[in-house]
């Protein structure tokens, strides 16, 4: 029974000694694509700091109402798109953002609006379709490491769907759910209204004056917004995902990090196990050995 014992430890040591390789070479990966993730979110922000200046200064200094930035009231009908992670291996962190989603969506069905879902990443997508709840689109991009042309894509989808007539399916709102890197200990999830359009004017920008310029729009401010806010939800949504992707991978590196501690204590604990089960088949063979002496003595 005890070489029984031997056997299961030693293959239980073995087993989690591969499972510590691949928890270790995850928690490298993501180490090194961290700073990638973190520069690529720190590259677009000028553009988004500038775009969102142009935006303010349009609806700042111009009468001109625009269907993005108008309330709509004729209907019920909103947006939720969930931004999670197209693979697992990173703790709680597509839990903690299905959670926030579900419930903000709680929150929107008891004001009585009607909500429709569209998710970005694997994770949320199966979480829906496992409980059979329908995704009005859905795409698994790469979470983290997402590309401009997925997130002009996905805002392509959500302005039209604003902008559709009520007996169309449009919404008269959309929100965002996404997680927002705070530092490499914390990352948390937050949900934004973006449509419509809330614009703070006047930005300030480092370095610069706060203090907004006069401005003339040529050829007119309507075709100056037309041009302008698309671009400037496809930044926002681009800026969201780029922050989620390096929240997953700090995620993940904690994680695997944790995994692979955990696995080290699990070899330790076998290991002891295995000696243990190993001095108990000593000590038998010796009680064995000594039993049959002394029964040869003793015939």
């Amino acid at each position: 029974m005890a070489g029984g014992s031997q056997r299961v430890y030693k293959q239980r040591i073995k087993s989690t000694q591969s499972l510590k390789k691949m928890f270790r070479a995850q928690e490298l990966i993501a180490a090194s694509r961290i700073g990638k993730a973190r520069a690529r979110t720190a590259a677009a922000a000028p553009y988004e700091r500038a775009i969102t200046r142009a935006v303010s200064a349009v609806a700042t200094h111009s009468s001109t109402k625009h269907p993005l930035t108008s309330e709509r009231t004729d209907t019920n009908r909103v947006a939720v798109l969930v931004i999670s992670s197209d693979r697992g291996m990173a703790g709680a962190y597509s839990a903690s953002i299905v959670r926030e989603a579900e419930k903000l969506v709680a929150q929107l069905q008891g004001e009585g609006k009607e909500v429709e879902l569209y998710a970005a990443g694997r994770r949320a997508i199966s979480f829906y379709r496992y409980r059979g709840r329908p995704l009005a689109a859905e795409w698994s991009y790469g979470s983290d490491n997402p590309q401009s042309d997925v997130a002009a894509e996905i805002a392509d989808t959500l302005l039209e769907a604003f902008l559709a007539p009520a007996d169309e399916g449009g919404v008269a709102e959309l929100h965002v759910v996404y997680t927002q890197f705070v530092n490499m200990v914390t990352q948390r999830p937050r949900v934004v209204r973006m449509l419509p359009l809330e614009v703070v004017e006047g930005i300030a920008v480092p370095g610069e004056s706060d203090a907004m310029p006069l401005y003339d729009f040529e050829p007119s401010p309507e075709v100056v917004l037309d041009t302008l806010l698309p671009r400037y939800v496809r930044s926002r949504i681009f800026s969201f995902m780029l922050d989620a992707a390096a929240s997953e991978l700090a995620a993940r590196q904690r994680a695997m990090h944790t995994a692979t501690d955990n696995a080290e204590d699990l070899i330790r604990n076998y290991t002891r196990l295995a000696n243990q089960a190993r001095q108990a088949d000593i000590t038998q063979e010796i009680s064995e050995i000594v039993s049959g002496a002394d029964a040869l003595a003793a015939s």
